[in-house]
């Protein structure tokens, strides 16, 4: 692939092939140094963990250019933080906050042309991967681990951009069980949502929002990222709850509805009976930002939102305009949150 011939405004969020990657193991208590590797395939034991007992957990990230051409991270050490939560909960070693890092940014500077050109829409999708490998049998801990680093130049996550999309309010099927491992990156929660999303594209919505395991009451997420709902008074209110994943763009909105917008932002449990009180909804995670919710299906019954489901609301638009301007560097970062990659 040659980026010289990609029109970056039209690129789909789907794999494109990169020049290099970022390679590390991990054995007898050590990681080693890592290296970059070109080639895209891996060869691992067949008795590898991470293939029969899906310990195996990944991250999301992106890279931008900002308009005086800088390499923009956003919020990375946070990424860092949440892949370790998530390898203790799979009793895989975790990656120290530096070693990340180091992946993350050498597979950025060794791709760099990768990079979508500021103003095109389009960014580099990262994604590390950490995975349980070498000679295994038994439902135990692998005793050797892979943590590599791949990225891909993407378009929007969702075909519309930004533009609502319709949900059907899931009830046939839970995304993961109230104690399990849903607060976790884990590769078996994506898995799961693969057949509930597909009945719902057949029935003519774009993705399904799960219920708490529980009642089936209470809002969690989606298949693929968190979820927000705005009332009448301007309120916003973002699920609470133990099996959903800690959303890094779910807590940037809510302090940013805080503290720029001066919204009242509350993160409760969030019922379907209150589906009616809803003026706007928005689903929120790393690929797609801020994707308005147009529409909830919810037994039989279709509730639009702002402008009949066809228009993102008021609220959902400023939220969205404020954090992509923070993540390209257009506006002035005062909480720490962008990291630059330095070439």
């Amino acid at each position: 692939m040659d980026p010289k011939t990609l029109d970056w405004g039209k690129l789909d969020f789907s794999y494109r092939y990169t020049p290099y990657r970022f390679h590390s193991y991990w054995q007898e208590g050590n990681w080693d140094a890592g290296q970059l590797v070109s080639e895209n395939k891996i060869s691992i034991e067949e008795g590898a963990t991470c293939l029969h007992y899906g310990q195996q957990i990944f991250e999301g990230m992106k890279a931008q250019h900002a308009r005086d051409g800088r390499i923009l991270l956003f919020r990375p050490r946070e990424n860092a933080e949440r892949f370790r939560d998530s390898a203790r909960r799979l009793l895989m070693p975790e990656v120290p906050e530096e070693h990340f890092m180091k992946g993350i940014k050498e597979t950025i500077r060794a791709n760099r042309e990768f990079v979508p050109p500021y103003g095109t829409g389009a960014s580099l999708y990262i994604r590390p991967l950490l995975l349980g490998i070498g000679e295994n049998l038994g439902v135990h801990a692998a005793k050797k681990y892979l943590f590599l680093v791949f990225v891909s130049p993407v378009g929007p996550y969702f075909k519309t951009g930004f533009k609502p999309i319709r949900l059907k309010v899931e009830e046939h099927f839970d995304r993961a069980a109230t104690l399990g491992v849903g607060q976790a990156k884990a590769g078996g929660n994506y898995s799961a949502s693969l057949l509930p999303a597909k009945i719902a594209r057949e029935e003519g919505f774009n993705e399904v929002v799960y219920l708490d395991p529980i009642e089936h009451e209470f809002f969690e997420e989606t298949g693929a990222s968190n979820v927000y709902f705005v009332f009448r008074d301007n309120s916003i209110a973002t699920p609470k709850s133990p099996s959903i994943l800690n959303s890094i763009v779910r807590r940037s909105l809510v302090d940013v509805a805080r503290e720029d917008f001066g919204l009242t932002v509350a993160e409760r449990r969030v019922s379907v009976h209150e589906i009616s009180d809803f003026t706007e909804a928005g689903a929120c995670g790393t690929a797609a930002v801020i994707t308005p919710i147009g529409t909830l299906g919810y037994r039989g019954k279709v509730y639009n939102f702002y402008a009949d489901g066809k228009e993102p609301g008021p609220i959902t638009e400023k939220l969205y305009k404020r954090l992509t301007s923070l993540q390209a560097g257009d506006i002035e970062d005062t909480r720490g949150w962008i990291e630059e990659v330095e070439l």
